[in-house]
This record gives C-alpha cells, sequence and structure tokens, in this order.
C-alpha cells in the first residue's frame, strides 16, 4: 500500500483557511500588545497622588516588560503562520522536515504551523 506523501489541494484549502483565521486574530492580539508598550491607551499616572504614583510606575513597568516578551512572542507565531502558508503555495506544507512523512492532520489542525511530526519532535525517528 502506497503511503501518501502530500495532502490534496482540497485538504491544503482547509489549512489555509485555518491559518489565515489563526494569523488574523494573532496580528489582533500581537497589535493590543504593542498599544500596552506603546502607551496607546492612554492611561497615565499623570493625576494620580504621589502614594500611588510609585506603585503605578512599578506596576505600568512590570505590565510593559511582559507586553513585550507577550508581543516577541505573538511575533514569532505569526511569522510561523506565514511561514505555513508558504509552504502550502510550495508544497511542502504538513510535510515533516526530519522524517519526510506527512504530519497528522491531527496535529496540523491544532498547531497549524508545525513542521515536525510528535514522532520526530519527540527524537524517535522511526
Amino acid at each position: 500500500m502506497n503511503e501518501k506523501t502530500k495532502y490534496s489541494e482540497e485538504e491544503l484549502q482547509e489549512f489555509r483557511a485555518i491559518i489565515t483565521e489563526k494569523l488574523a486574530v494573532a496580528k489582533q492580539e500581537y497589535d493590543n500588545y504593542r498599544a500596552v508598550l506603546t502607551n496607546a491607551d492612554g492611561n497615565d499616572t499623570v493625576d494620580t497622588s504621589p502614594t500611588y504614583k510609585v506603585l503605578e510606575e512599578g506596576a505600568s513597568t512590570l505590565s510593559k516588560e511582559e507586553a513585550g516578551r507577550l508581543a516577541q512572542r505573538q511575533m514569532k507565531f505569526i511569522q510561523g503562520l506565514q511561514s505555513a502558508l508558504v509552504r502550502i503555495e510550495n508544497g511542502t506544507y504538513g510535510i515533516c522536515r526530519e522524517t519526510g512523512k506527512l504530519i497528522p492532520k491531527e496535529r496540523l489542525r491544532a498547531v497549524p504551523h508545525a513542521t515536525l511530526s510528535i514522532e520526530a519532535k519527540e527524537g524517535g525517528k522511526k
């Protein structure tokens, strides 16, 4: 029995739709993190009393650091999704980069930017 080596155009369309939807959400979340970093929401400590100002500034700094980390992580996720769209276009989507076998649909539906099968990720190449 021949093992399937690539997904059909119909299957790729399903994955493209999943990725496009996740990409839109990811970009919105990234924009939200960027807004926190640039203080675009206008929350400032200018009008608070000095006692609270110190606490607010500390919380603001912590919040911005966390937002920065989350923004970086979100950008990496966006880049992974964009790379997945490129792989769909060039016909390599869903193929494990280590084993050369198809990554199961269930995994791709959950992690559409995956480039490794669970088997390869866990190091048990068969």
